[in-house]
């Protein structure tokens, strides 16, 4: 039995070591294994905050960069990083990602090694190029002959020539060949007034030339237009709506909404009254179904027939109704959830949202009066 203890206690001495030098050797394994990551970590700081820095703050030069139409952020990272504009088209879609910007618009930039990125992305979205020719401001909001009207006075085409040139069926065949992934069929439906509303994007443009043909200037606005919905790929998947609905849908809370927050709100409640199957009775659309401006909706306008007028029409209209601010685009995606069906608006813009009737009424009573517009659903609802 000595001799059999004898050898026991040898193993178990044995073991004691080697599980000793496992133990060392792990924890060199995963001392090593810290330090890596927190040498990674660092160097990896270090690299993206000198590549978000300028690429030489002494270097105030021009460098002349040309953003063709239709680029995307990534494209036009990559035209940034071959100028020596910026240092890594990486970090710069990345940063453009987590900041939430968008909007760059296309044409010839006067750019320097010494701007910040945040300089850079201002010029991009505000559309600062170099030596314009003539600049053009759509604000949102606008409708076709809104816009037709606004270039004709800037440019050499009349109103009618604009609104007769997009309403050209072999133009719009055209343009949707060269825009699948934005334009369909759908803006080809015999009741839509005007093909390309909703699709031409509001915001400041600069052309080269004093005298751009209405081709150029509709191309540049559906080129950026198309541009921005590549943003929105993925919730345009997510929200089982159609490019032309979630336009149409933007349309409608622009031009019901006066803020961004707001606009969050009436989306929520557009959608609420979509899961409801009830109508969305919305005044903007009575507007544009009538084709005139008013201060007020009087209850006879609302019975106009049009496939636009959504107090005679379940769902959404034919159609957008105009264009729209890029946070009526981000409402419609992301609206805020609650119970409310319905909502008015006072004389000075205050909004009202009540989840019955009978309480819509009350707060009808008591903030509208007579002499005001009519912003809100009826009591025969």
């Amino acid at each position: 039995m000595s001799g059999y203890n004898k050898g026991h206690k040898e193993r178990l001495k044995n073991r004691r070591k080697e599980a000793g030098t496992v133990r060392k050797i792990v924890m060199i394994v995963l001392a090593a294994i810290g330090i890596g990551l927190i040498v990674s970590l660092i160097a990896g700081y270090l690299y993206i905050k000198s590549s978000i820095e300028p690429v030489d703050p002494n270097d105030e030069s021009n460098v002349d960069v040309d953003i063709p139409l239709g680029s995307s952020t990534s494209e036009i990272a990559a035209i940034l990083e071959s100028e020596d504009v910026i240092k890594n088209a990486i970090i710069f879609r990345l940063y453009t990602k987590f900041n939430n910007e968008t909007g760059f618009q296309a044409g010839n930039y006067s750019f320097s090694a010494s701007m910040t990125l945040d300089e850079i992305i201002e010029s991009l979205q505000t559309g600062k190029t170099k030596d314009a020719a003539v600049r053009v401001t759509i604000p949102e909001g606008r409708n076709m002959e809104q816009i037709a009207e606004i270039y004709s006075e800037k440019l050499e085409f009349t109103e009618e020539e604009f609104l007769n040139k997009v309403n050209d069926e072999d133009y719009l065949n055209e343009l949707i060949e060269d825009h699948p992934s934005l334009l369909t069929d759908d803006i080809l439906q015999e009741e839509i007034r005007y093909p390309l509303e909703g699709y031409l994007f509001a915001g400041t443009y600069d052309y080269d030339v004093e005298d751009p043909t209405i081709e150029e200037t509709v191309e540049v606005m559906v080129s950026r237009t198309e541009e921005e919905f590549m943003e929105y790929s993925d919730e345009i998947e997510d929200s089982d709506m159609s490019i032309h609905e979630v336009i149409t849908m933007a349309s409608l809370v622009e031009n019901e909404a006066p803020n961004e927050e707001s606009r969050r709100e009436i989306a929520g409640v557009f959608y609420n009254r979509l899961n409801e199957d009830m109508m969305l009775q919305t005044d903007p659309t009575v507007l544009y179904a009538l084709g005139e401006h008013k201060d007020r909706v009087l209850y006879e306008d609302l019975e106009v027939e049009s496939p636009y007028n959504t107090y005679q029409n379940k769902g959404l209209p034919v159609g957008p109704i105009s264009s729209f601010n890029i946070n009526s685009l981000q409402a419609v995606f992301n609206p805020v959830e609650s119970d409310y069906l319905y909502f008015l608006a006072n004389s000075e813009g205050e909004i009202f949202y009540s989840e019955t009737l009978e309480e819509h009424n009350e707060l009808k009573e008591e903030h509208i009066t007579n002499d005001e517009g009519q912003n809100y659903i009826p009591e025969d609802e």
